[in-house]
């Protein structure tokens, strides 16, 4: 294996393949809940009771909610946070002052996450950006350190939710369309505080993930009796826990004076389920090669592509062609169900050719501020 510590594009012999095969199903699985936002009216996102006119839109619903709300962004989280602070150590040892570069490399993402805000309200991109100082700042503190600090970020965000749910009265008016099928704008400060949980809980398992990293948890260096406890501790934990939070919402019948109550099991949840998913995907990638392992690490490679064409082709196919009204989950399903084998061929193909996906290349120039090979 190359040196880790080399600044420059990784060659394949020298690539983590965990690494790519966990950004691979991150990045697939976070679609599943942004295509809801794409085609679905706002509120369907946290109101799983909208947008459902079969059982079969129901099936889907509670699924994403239990088994994907959190948790593939959680992976994904888990990833950017290591990503940025391996970034920042290559630099260093470099002497190319790993720590400016690293914020110039994060401004320019802001300036990515930006615009993509601008097409798509759901961006997490910019909230990476802005919380790439902090973890810069704490990236000399111990494992230990990290993810305690990661994990109460998390928990406290949880805490943020009974705040925000505190200034909700019966009608749910302050939710506005976080909620409601016919909401306007929530309440200012409501909405500020659910922005704030999506934060805390980002930077949290960015945190988190720079300690498994270092740890050799993320790269697949442990046993694989300890990814098979991982699991089943971290899904037996979180999962019933965001279980708990659809029981819940369902309960009081989907109404708004328990609306965001309903989010703080998942919430609390969200360390020990993303875990198990992470846990579950390296040992996935630990099998035996075949053509999928391949393909799902090539998209991996092409996270940042695949991730913001996602919402270009929602935006278009789902927004454009379609009144909110007109969908159901089923057709967000289908709709990603094209998407991922769209993406699970069209990245294998273009690394064939091309060194970076097309994205991740023009960051990177803009990064050393100089033109980088492409083409193979």
């Amino acid at each position: 294996m190359s040196d880790p510590l080399t600044v420059g594009p990784v060659d394949e012999t020298g690539r983590i393949t965990n690494l790519d095969a966990l950004r691979g199903v991150a990045v697939f699985g976070i679609l599943l809940m942004n295509a809801v936002s794409y085609g679905l009216e706002p509120a369907a996102y946290f109101n799983i009771s909208l947008a459902n006119d079969t059982p079969l839109d129901w099936i889907i619903g509670v699924f994403g909610e239990v088994f994907v709300d959190q948790r593939f962004m959680g992976v994904f989280s888990l990833l950017f946070g290591a990503g940025i602070v391996l970034f920042a150590d290559r630099a260093d040892a470099k002497g190319n002052r790993g720590g400016w570069l690293s914020l110039w490399r994060n401004l320019l993402l802001l300036g990515i996450g930006a615009l993509h805000m601008w097409l798509w309200e759901g961006d997490i991109l910019v909230a990476y950006a802005i919380a790439s100082p902090f973890l810069l700042m704490a990236r000399r503190l111990s494992d230990r350190a990290l993810l305690g600090l990661g994990a109460a970020l998390v928990l406290l965000s949880a805490v943020v939710f009974a705040l925000a749910q505190s200034g909700v009265d019966g009608t749910g008016r302050q939710l506005g369309e976080l909620w409601l099928e016919t909401g306007g704008e929530p309440d200012d400060v409501v909405g500020s505080l659910v922005l704030l949980t999506f934060f805390m809980r980002a930077l949290g398992m960015m945190l988190i993930g720079v300690a498994l990293f270092r740890s050799g948890v993320l790269s697949g260096d442990r046993p694989r009796e300890y990814y098979r406890r991982m699991a089943a501790i971290g899904l037996g934990v979180g999962l019933p826990l965001a279980a708990l939070g659809v029981i819940i919402a369902a309960l009081d019948d989907f109404a708004p004076g328990s609306a965001l109550l309903s989010m703080i099991p998942t919430t609390v949840g969200t360390i020990p389920a993303t875990l198990g998913f992470t846990a579950l995907i390296i040992l996935w990638n630990m099998r035996p090669e075949t053509a999928l392992h391949r393909r799902v690490r090539a998209a991996g490679r092409m996270a940042l592509t695949n991730y913001l064409t996602q919402t270009i082709l929602g935006i278009v196919i789902l927004r454009r062609l379609f009144e909110p009204d007109e969908l159901n989950r089923a057709w967000v399903l289908l709709f990603v169900l094209a998407v991922w084998l769209l993406q699970i061929a069209w990245s294998q193909w273009w690394l064939s050719r091309f060194r970076f996906g097309p994205f991740e290349w023009a960051w990177r120039v803009a990064t050393y501020r100089g033109l980088q090979p492409l083409r193979r």
